[in-house]
């Protein structure tokens, strides 16, 4: 029910910043990524707002149909990441290694493009917004079953303080998160 409600505001918001997106509701994909192509950095904000509760949404509904949205999710992201690549200090990164980590190669996924995205973000973010290692090591490593990479992230998470400008209660979820998979890495693995 929240993350129904955050998402119509997050498109209420893009809405409000550009009116076209008031009708991109129902689109068809190139339609929609055309409709993307107009937005200016100016739009950086109310976008990333739009695609990362539209992801929040997706993640927690349990209609399996919805799955067939991320296509345009990560066309949203994408095109954030054109416009901004640095917004939310890399964030967008975080949003697209998930993305791109959520099938495995058999099944159409780009680990290596994952890659890149998780270790950008932490580059963009001077390593303080801990969600993304623990991401990094949840989505990718554990995907790739590499347990070095998984143990030695959520070990820098551990480690690292959790005060951050803007970033502390995530940083203090992350912590948490990772600590959980710590414990399960012998077990995955």
């Amino acid at each position: 029910v929240l993350t129904e409600k955050a998402r119509r505001y997050g498109a209420r918001a893009l809405c409000l910043e550009h009116e076209p997106a008031c009708a991109w509701d129902g689109l068809n994909y190139d339609d929609f990524v055309a409709a993307l192509a107009e937005l200016r950095l100016r739009h950086a904000e109310s976008l990333y707002a739009y695609a990362v509760s539209w992801l929040s949404h997706l993640e927690a509904t349990s209609d399996m149909t919805a799955i067939g949205e991320l296509p345009w999710i990560q066309a949203a992201m994408e095109r954030l990441l054109a416009l901004e690549e640095t917004y939310d200090n890399g964030g967008v990164h975080t949003y697209l290694g998930i993305l791109n980590a959520l099938r495995p190669p058999a099944l159409g996924g780009l680990p290596d493009v994952a890659k890149a995205h998780f270790e950008r973000s932490i580059e963009l973010s001077g390593g303080l917004d801990l969600s993304a290692k623990v991401e990094y090591a949840r989505r990718y490593a554990r995907m790739v079953f590499d347990q070095e990479l998984h143990d030695r992230l959520l070990q820098e998470v551990l480690a690292a303080p959790v005060a951050s400008p803007g970033r502390t209660l995530f940083n203090v979820l992350a912590k948490r998160e990772a600590e959980a998979l710590l414990e399960t890495s012998t077990e995955y693995f």
